[in-house]
Protein backbone atom coordinates (compact mmCIF):
# COMPACT_ATOMS: atom_id res chain seq x y z
CA UNK A 1 0.00 0.00 0.00
CA UNK A 2 1.44 3.13 -0.77
CA UNK A 3 2.19 5.84 1.72
CA UNK A 4 -0.63 8.83 1.52
CA UNK A 5 0.99 12.19 0.72
CA UNK A 6 -0.18 15.46 1.47
CA UNK A 7 -0.69 18.65 -1.10
CA UNK A 8 0.78 21.32 1.04
CA UNK A 9 0.36 24.84 0.19
CA UNK A 10 1.30 26.83 3.13
CA UNK A 11 1.83 26.76 7.26
CA UNK A 12 0.62 29.25 9.36
CA UNK A 13 2.35 28.66 12.65
CA UNK A 14 1.70 29.87 16.53
CA UNK A 15 -1.70 30.94 15.74
CA UNK A 16 -3.89 31.49 19.04
CA UNK A 17 -7.39 29.95 19.35
CA UNK A 18 -8.25 30.45 16.43
CA UNK A 19 -8.11 27.03 14.80
CA UNK A 20 -8.19 24.75 17.80
CA UNK A 21 -7.65 25.49 21.48
CA UNK A 22 -3.89 26.88 22.67
CA UNK A 23 -1.22 27.29 20.24
CA UNK A 24 -1.62 25.49 16.59
CA UNK A 25 -0.40 25.56 13.15
CA UNK A 26 -2.71 25.60 10.88
CA UNK A 27 -1.49 23.05 7.89
CA UNK A 28 -3.43 24.07 4.37
CA UNK A 29 -3.60 21.87 1.63
CA UNK A 30 -5.08 21.91 -1.43
CA UNK A 31 -7.94 20.73 -3.12
CA UNK A 32 -11.73 21.89 -2.55
CA UNK A 33 -14.98 20.15 -3.65
CA UNK A 34 -17.28 23.46 -3.15
CA UNK A 35 -17.06 26.78 -5.18
CA UNK A 36 -18.07 29.27 -2.42
CA UNK A 37 -18.86 32.69 -3.89
CA UNK A 38 -16.42 34.52 -1.70
CA UNK A 39 -13.89 31.78 -0.78
CA UNK A 40 -10.73 33.65 0.60
CA UNK A 41 -8.64 31.02 -0.35
CA UNK A 42 -9.82 31.04 -3.60
CA UNK A 43 -6.61 32.58 -4.98
CA UNK A 44 -3.95 30.41 -3.19
CA UNK A 45 -5.79 27.31 -4.10
CA UNK A 46 -5.89 28.30 -7.37
CA UNK A 47 -2.24 29.75 -8.23
CA UNK A 48 -0.30 27.93 -5.34
CA UNK A 49 1.99 24.89 -6.36
CA UNK A 50 1.73 22.08 -3.69
CA UNK A 51 4.21 20.41 -2.42
CA UNK A 52 3.55 16.67 -1.57
CA UNK A 53 5.06 15.96 1.30
CA UNK A 54 4.87 12.30 3.82
CA UNK A 55 3.53 12.13 7.05
CA UNK A 56 7.39 12.01 8.10
CA UNK A 57 8.30 14.65 5.93
CA UNK A 58 4.95 17.36 7.92
CA UNK A 59 5.98 15.79 10.73
CA UNK A 60 9.40 17.42 10.63
CA UNK A 61 8.33 20.45 9.21
CA UNK A 62 5.97 21.09 12.23
CA UNK A 63 7.69 19.75 15.19
CA UNK A 64 9.61 23.00 16.19
CA UNK A 65 6.47 23.94 17.79
CA UNK A 66 6.48 21.16 19.95
CA UNK A 67 6.96 22.43 23.43
CA UNK A 68 4.58 25.06 22.63
CA UNK A 69 2.05 22.60 21.65
CA UNK A 70 2.33 20.66 24.66
CA UNK A 71 2.08 23.08 26.72
CA UNK A 72 -1.17 25.08 25.30
CA UNK A 73 -2.64 21.78 24.79
CA UNK A 74 -2.84 22.62 20.97
CA UNK A 75 -1.17 21.27 17.45
CA UNK A 76 -1.90 21.10 14.42
CA UNK A 77 -5.11 21.94 12.37
CA UNK A 78 -5.90 20.52 8.56
CA UNK A 79 -7.44 23.23 6.70
CA UNK A 80 -7.53 23.92 2.76
CA UNK A 81 -9.21 23.60 0.81
CA UNK A 82 -11.38 20.27 1.97
CA UNK A 83 -9.38 18.78 5.07
CA UNK A 84 -11.08 15.03 4.87
CA UNK A 85 -9.75 14.98 1.57
CA UNK A 86 -6.52 13.68 2.72
CA UNK A 87 -8.35 11.89 5.54
CA UNK A 88 -5.90 8.90 4.69
CA UNK A 89 -3.07 11.56 5.58
CA UNK A 90 -4.36 12.60 8.57
CA UNK A 91 -4.59 9.22 9.65
CA UNK A 92 -0.85 8.05 8.76
CA UNK A 93 0.10 11.81 10.27
CA UNK A 94 -1.45 10.91 13.54
CA UNK A 95 0.11 7.52 13.83
CA UNK A 96 3.67 9.54 13.55
CA UNK A 97 2.75 12.02 15.74
CA UNK A 98 1.33 10.52 18.57
CA UNK A 99 -0.83 11.42 21.17
CA UNK A 100 0.94 14.16 22.62
CA UNK A 101 -0.61 16.79 20.34
CA UNK A 102 -4.21 17.36 19.40
CA UNK A 103 -5.48 17.01 15.74
CA UNK A 104 -7.97 20.00 14.45
CA UNK A 105 -10.21 19.28 10.84
CA UNK A 106 -11.64 22.60 8.99
CA UNK A 107 -14.04 20.71 7.04
CA UNK A 108 -17.33 21.32 5.16
CA UNK A 109 -18.01 17.91 5.42
CA UNK A 110 -18.78 17.50 1.95
CA UNK A 111 -17.04 14.60 1.44
CA UNK A 112 -17.54 10.81 1.10
CA UNK A 113 -18.79 9.63 4.23
CA UNK A 114 -15.86 6.90 4.13
CA UNK A 115 -13.89 9.76 4.20
CA UNK A 116 -15.48 11.15 7.30
CA UNK A 117 -15.07 7.86 9.12
CA UNK A 118 -11.21 7.88 8.60
CA UNK A 119 -11.41 10.99 10.11
CA UNK A 120 -13.18 10.33 13.18
CA UNK A 121 -10.62 7.62 13.93
CA UNK A 122 -7.43 9.95 13.98
CA UNK A 123 -8.85 13.77 14.65
CA UNK A 124 -9.29 15.08 18.04
CA UNK A 125 -11.60 17.92 16.95
CA UNK A 126 -13.68 19.30 14.39
CA UNK A 127 -14.28 22.44 13.10
CA UNK A 128 -16.82 22.43 10.24
CA UNK A 129 -17.72 25.43 8.29
CA UNK A 130 -21.96 24.64 7.19
CA UNK A 131 -22.44 27.87 5.57
CA UNK A 132 -26.46 27.38 5.71
CA UNK A 133 -28.73 24.46 6.13
CA UNK A 134 -30.97 26.26 4.05
CA UNK A 135 -31.10 23.62 0.97
CA UNK A 136 -31.23 26.27 -1.49
CA UNK A 137 -29.00 29.00 0.06
CA UNK A 138 -26.03 26.25 0.67
CA UNK A 139 -26.56 25.48 -3.24
CA UNK A 140 -26.68 29.13 -4.20
CA UNK A 141 -23.33 29.88 -2.39
CA UNK A 142 -21.21 26.47 -2.18
CA UNK A 143 -22.81 24.90 -5.81
CA UNK A 144 -23.45 21.52 -3.15
CA UNK A 145 -25.76 19.52 -1.89
CA UNK A 146 -26.32 20.40 1.85
CA UNK A 147 -27.84 16.99 2.45
CA UNK A 148 -24.41 15.08 2.13
CA UNK A 149 -23.44 17.64 4.80
CA UNK A 150 -26.53 16.80 6.86
CA UNK A 151 -25.49 13.33 6.87
CA UNK A 152 -22.10 13.60 7.05
CA UNK A 153 -23.19 15.92 10.52
CA UNK A 154 -25.07 13.08 12.09
CA UNK A 155 -22.51 10.47 11.29
CA UNK A 156 -20.06 12.23 12.90
CA UNK A 157 -22.10 13.43 15.98
CA UNK A 158 -22.75 9.53 16.54
CA UNK A 159 -18.96 8.47 16.11
CA UNK A 160 -16.99 11.40 18.19
CA UNK A 161 -19.76 13.33 20.40
CA UNK A 162 -21.26 16.61 20.10
CA UNK A 163 -18.21 17.83 22.49
CA UNK A 164 -15.89 17.41 19.38
CA UNK A 165 -17.43 19.42 17.41
CA UNK A 166 -17.52 22.97 16.31
CA UNK A 167 -19.98 24.34 13.85
CA UNK A 168 -19.44 27.85 12.55
CA UNK A 169 -22.42 29.57 11.24
CA UNK A 170 -22.06 32.59 9.15
CA UNK A 171 -24.19 35.34 8.09
CA UNK A 172 -23.44 36.01 4.43
CA UNK A 173 -24.51 38.93 3.15
CA UNK A 174 -26.21 38.87 -0.11
CA UNK A 175 -26.73 34.97 0.27
CA UNK A 176 -28.76 34.54 4.02
CA UNK A 177 -30.53 36.51 6.45
CA UNK A 178 -29.58 36.50 10.18
CA UNK A 179 -33.58 34.69 10.11
CA UNK A 180 -31.79 32.09 7.86
CA UNK A 181 -28.91 31.94 10.76
CA UNK A 182 -31.53 31.56 13.31
CA UNK A 183 -33.18 28.50 11.29
CA UNK A 184 -29.76 26.87 10.91
CA UNK A 185 -29.25 27.37 14.56
CA UNK A 186 -31.99 25.42 15.58
CA UNK A 187 -31.28 23.34 13.39
CA UNK A 188 -28.32 22.44 15.13
CA UNK A 189 -29.87 22.48 18.34
CA UNK A 190 -31.96 20.17 17.46
CA UNK A 191 -29.18 17.55 16.41
CA UNK A 192 -27.64 18.31 20.18
CA UNK A 193 -25.38 20.66 18.63
CA UNK A 194 -24.33 23.34 21.17
CA UNK A 195 -20.78 24.55 20.20
CA UNK A 196 -21.38 27.05 17.78
CA UNK A 197 -19.02 29.97 16.26
CA UNK A 198 -21.26 32.86 14.67
CA UNK A 199 -19.57 35.78 12.87
CA UNK A 200 -20.24 37.78 9.36
CA UNK A 201 -18.27 37.58 6.19
CA UNK A 202 -17.11 41.08 5.07
CA UNK A 203 -17.55 41.45 1.09
CA UNK A 204 -14.68 43.44 -0.34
Amino acid sequence: MNEPRYPLLTLSRLRMETDGEGVTTLVAGSGCPLSCKWCINRRLLAEAKATLVSPQELYDKVKIDNLYFQATGGGVTFGGGEALLHAEFIRAFREVCGRAWRIYAETSLHVPQEKVAIAAQAVDAFIVDIKDLNSKIYYGYTGGDVSLVLENLRFLIEKVGTDKITVRVPLIPEYNTEADRSNTLAKLSAMGVSKTGLFTYIKR
